[in-house]
């Protein structure tokens, strides 16, 4: 079976069963996920910041990896 053809009929079928699974639960208030917590303030974020240094390869280096 080719995947890549049936793509569509598999993203609606799992559309359906998710929206079946939502109605199916929304009856039943308990079993509701709780809301996230939130972990932390904009205040206490931190940026990580990466930094690469490397030689550029050169183009016979470029061609010997692209075998």
């Amino acid at each position: 079976m080719n995947i890549a053809k049936n793509m569509e009929a598999i993203f609606v079928a799992i559309i359906a069963i998710a929206a079946a699974t939502s109605l199916a639960t929304a009856a039943v208030p308990k079993f509701r996920a709780a809301p996230a917590p939130i972990a932390a303030s904009a205040d206490h974020a931190t940026m990580h910041t990466v930094y690469v240094s490397a030689r550029r390869l050169s183009a016979e280096e470029k061609a010997a990896l692209a075998l």
